[in-house]
């Protein structure tokens, strides 16, 4: 998730006796260590204490607290446990125990903590946007929409709420409106991965010149981002900016040499160039990648025919259309090569079927 969420830590009062240090005196000193960012030290003297006196709550949440913020994360995960043991309803250890398994990138167990956080405290929207994000990461992006729409009124300017909630939307089959989310977030943030989120679920949706423009400002903010590169490359490409796209391909293969997409995409934007010998780099590359690649094979035929080798394009189409006989363009192509291949009775048959795809295209409509 975007927003970061800081682990609680809890401060409660311990009331104990002990010999040396008192356990009173343990827990203020490893607290004091805590707040001045001595882990090291408040570990030590929180494990001390709870040789002394294992039934401490407070030192037990901080101890995992501690923990958690020096990486010791499997730890942390333990005394939490522990705590939960002690009062196995309190919502700000089940919401710290759920950061913790957050960061291991252990969702399923971080919604499962981020529920019981939730189920005592439903109005607390924090914990709201945890569980909806981890839901939505999950495959209940349904459940976390349900949760969080009732609560859209009164967070509608809290950043991180609009982007989980756009988040679950998206995953939930409602890209739509999940995107018109993210880029309100995206708006009071001016966040690269919200941006990026936006521009991408309207790229899916064919809406490319604000998909350009949502993922344009990603760019802007952070193009290191895994991926963003392409999908800015693709955005620009669909609306008809070629130009603009090939930039931001080679950018993209820069980062990752082995992005079939952007490999895919420089080649065809080459070859329509007459760029030819570097288009085919690209190609073969993609087609390495991606062996079974209908759309990559289709460029390669694409190229072979610009190139003129005729035979060899025809060849690598009727793969095509074999593989997906519905899809318009391979036929189109194939209906021209087999008049300049001098095979007429071949391009009436693909005549046939463009005019058949096409009636049945304009009959579905667009967005079909």
């Amino acid at each position: 998730m975007r927003a970061a969420f800081l682990t609680l830590v809890i401060l409660l009062p311990a009331l104990a006796q002990g010999q040396h240090l008192s356990p009173d005196q343990l827990f203020s000193r490893a607290t004091q260590e805590q707040q001045k960012g001595d882990l090291e030290a408040a570990i030590r003297d929180y494990r001390s204490l709870l040789a002394l006196r294992p039934e401490n709550l407070a030192a037990r949440v901080n101890l995992g607290a501690a923990l958690a913020h020096s990486g010791q994360l499997d730890a942390a995960i333990a005394e939490y446990q522990n705590a939960l043991k002690l009062a196995p309803q309190l919502e700000s250890v089940h919401l710290d125990l759920g950061l913790a398994y957050s960061r291991k990138n252990d969702l399923a167990d971080a919604r499962e903590q981020y529920t019981a956080a939730h189920r005592a405290n439903p109005s607390d929207v924090r914990v709201a946007i945890l569980l909806g994000d981890a839901e939505a990461r999950t495959g209940k992006a349904t459940d976390a929409v349900a949760m969080l729409t009732p609560m859209e009124t009164g967070n509608a300017g809290n950043s991180d709420f609009e982007y989980v909630l756009g988040e679950a939307l998206i995953a939930g089959g409602h890209p739509r409106d999940g995107a018109a989310r993210v880029e309100k977030s995206a708006a009071m943030t001016n966040g690269a991965e919200s941006w990026m989120l936006a521009g991408s679920t309207l790229l899916r949706l064919n809406e490319f010149t604000q998909a350009r423009h949502d993922l344009d400002k990603a760019v802007k903010l952070d193009p290191s981002i895994p991926g963003l590169c392409t999908l800015a490359g693709t955005a620009r490409d669909k609306d008809g900016d070629a130009t603009a796209a090939e930039p931001a391909f080679r950018q993209a293969l820069q980062q990752n040499p082995n992005d079939f997409e952007a490999n895919l995409y420089l080649g065809a934007i080459l070859y329509k160039m007459r760029n030819m010998d570097e288009a085919k780099q690209y190609l073969d590359k993609a087609l390495e990648l991606n062996p079974k690649s209908t759309l990559a094979r289709y460029e390669f035929g694409m190229w072979e025919s610009t190139s003129g080798q005729y035979e060899a394009a025809a060849k690598e189409l009727e793969s095509v259309t074999a593989d997906d006989p519905q899809w318009l363009e391979p036929h189109v192509e194939l209906a021209t090569l087999y008049y300049r291949l001098h095979r007429p009775d071949d391009g009436k048959r693909e005549r046939a079927i463009v005019d058949k795809l096409t009636a049945e295209q304009q009959q579905q409509g667009p967005g079909k």
